[in-house]
């Protein structure tokens, strides 16, 4: 029987009304099972909500923050959940939840997090072990390498008994981390020399033979006064060659053509004997090409000027010296032809600029104009 309510019409019984009720809001709203974390507190709890506001009051007082001023956003990019865009969610989506000013820009928040935190917490380097064996995407154990490649970091120890490791297939000779890189790039250039040995050799006239050979005798005395720039790599230098920092950083400078490397590829290879080894990887790659350009260069200025004539220190400064030298990282060697040329106005010592440098060789004094 229906009740007339005051001004006409019917109204259903109450137990009528209450199914009605009841049925709409079983089709509208089913409890929906989350992943929430707050913003200092990575522990995700799983939450069951039919709403918005019944996640917010749920992890409110989960983690015990206040209601008023809270919300939620998704781990992933950091957007903010409102009511329409939970029914869309997904199950078990990782949320963040906020309070006050709080902010959160997505998953990129727990990695500066994690770049601030200690590089040495021995925690940190056993949760990314085993987050690694147990990874199964060759992307994420990319990245997880990659992290403990650097977590694992070592770059304070200096001498060999204070990191053994890093020394492993080292020759015992040498007793300091700085030792070895410092002859590690006295190694390349030497090898840069050699080329040029290598070239005088092949010339096929005897007389243009022997006087590129008197440069290279010229080059070979400057190269030996100067310690072969072992000091690119030696972290203890004092000089302003050195290309690292004091604790062992090196930084891409970008392909032949670039001011700076768009990568921002950076490595220690102070901090660990699988860094050290990468870093062998890394190039002194010349501008200004020293095969297909400066060494027949050289072999032209000996043509036209003899080896008295040459301007060497032009040509040395090609050959061994951060001025036409840059260090980069194996994927911003760039192979192809740099197209970049010689200036033949400073071939010869006449066309040189009046500026004297001399070194001493021995007993002997050896002067370049």
């Amino acid at each position: 029987m229906f009740v007339r309510p005051p001004g006409g019409g019917t109204r259903p019984p109450r137990h009528a009304r209450r199914r009605k009720g009841s049925a709409m809001s079983g089709l509208r709203r089913h409890p929906k099972p989350v992943k929430l974390r707050g913003l200092r507190d990575a522990t995700k709890r799983g939450v069951a909500a039919a709403d918005l506001r019944e996640l917010l009051e749920k992890g409110c007082a989960l983690f015990r923050i206040p209601l008023k001023g809270s919300r939620v956003c998704t781990y992933d990019d950091g957007t903010e959940v409102t009511d329409e865009y939970f029914e869309t969610l997904p199950g078990n989506t990782t949320l963040v939840l906020l309070s006050g000013d709080e902010a959160w820009s997505g998953f990129v928040c727990d990695i500066a997090r994690l770049l601030c935190a200690d590089a040495h917490s021995h925690r940190l380097v056993e949760a990314a072990k085993d987050l690694m064996c147990g990874e199964r995407s060759p992307r994420r154990r990319k990245v997880l390498g990659d992290l403990l490649l650097h977590l694992e970091d070592s770059s304070e120890a200096e001498e060999r008994e204070e990191d053994e490791g890093w020394f492993h297939g080292v020759d015992a000779r040498f007793k300091t981390k700085s030792a070895y890189m410092k002859y590690s790039c006295e190694n390349r250039i030497r090898n840069y020399m050699k080329e040029v040995v290598s070239f005088g050799k092949s010339i096929a006239k005897a007389t243009v033979r022997a006087e590129f050979m008197k440069t290279t005798t010229g080059l070979a005395a400057l190269l030996k006064s100067n310690k072969y720039h072992g000091c690119y790599f030696d972290r203890t230098d004092e000089g302003t060659e050195r290309l690292c920092t004091r604790e062992g950083w090196f930084t891409c400078q970008g392909a032949f053509d670039q001011d700076v490397c768009g990568s921002l590829h950076s490595i220690n290879p102070y901090s660990s004997r699988e860094s050290r080894i990468l870093f062998s990887t890394w190039n002194l790659d010349h501008r200004i090409e020293k095969k297909r350009t400066v060494i027949p260069a050289l072999l032209e200025a000996v043509r036209d000027h003899r080896s008295d004539g040459v301007n060497l220190k032009y040509f040395y400064q090609l050959l061994f010296t951060r001025e036409n030298l840059k260090l980069v990282h194996i994927v911003c060697h760039d192979k192809a032809p740099h197209r970049l040329t010689c200036d033949g106005r400073k071939f010869s010592k006449a066309s040189a600029p009046r500026n004297k440098c001399s070194v001493s060789i021995g007993r002997k004094r050896l002067r370049v104009k």
